[in-house]
């Protein structure tokens, strides 16, 4: 292998996060477009105007990131699975592509632990080491801000 080059390969990322806010919250912030659209960026700018989100298996999301430079970078696809308020399976799509052999999933479990919520995200897909380790910054700063989200309402 070559200096800067990378094999992509079926990876599995898990973040844990517990959320000092009750399950309902939480729920909340992931099935409701202006609420999404506050913290899924994390420092980027997401606009509500631009998320779309028809939470039920086989409803469409969609929801643009508008960065610094003005650049919009797309994100979409389809629920796999909605289980209120405990259990959400997010399939990425490609848009314009029938069929992704990159497709990621990602699966997000709230446990309800009375009072606060255990959040367990899981993102499975093909990944290079470079996006692999993408995930675990954005993540991050995707959940900071949902951790304030949920926690100062």
């Amino acid at each position: 292998m070559t200096e800067g080059s990378s094999t992509k390969e079926h990876r599995e990322f898990t973040v844990t996060r517990i959320l000092d806010a009750p399950r309902e919250p939480v729920w909340k912030a992931w099935t409701d477009p202006a609420q999404f659209a506050y913290w899924f960026g994390g420092e980027a700018e997401v606009p509500a105007s631009m998320v779309s989100l028809d939470v039920r298996p086989g409803g469409a999301w969609n929801a643009r990131m508008v960065m610094d430079d003005g650049a919009e970078i797309p994100f979409g696809g389809v629920y796999g699975e909605v289980e209120e308020p405990e259990r959400l399976v997010m399939i990425f799509e490609e848009v314009g592509r029938q069929t992704d052999p990159d497709q990621q999933v990602v699966t997000v479990t709230l446990a309800d632990l009375g009072g606060t919520t255990e959040l367990v995200l899981t993102q499975t897909g093909i990944l290079d080491e470079e996006d692999f380790k993408g995930l675990e910054a954005g993540y991050g700063s995707f959940l900071d801000k949902l951790e304030e989200l949920v926690t100062n309402s």
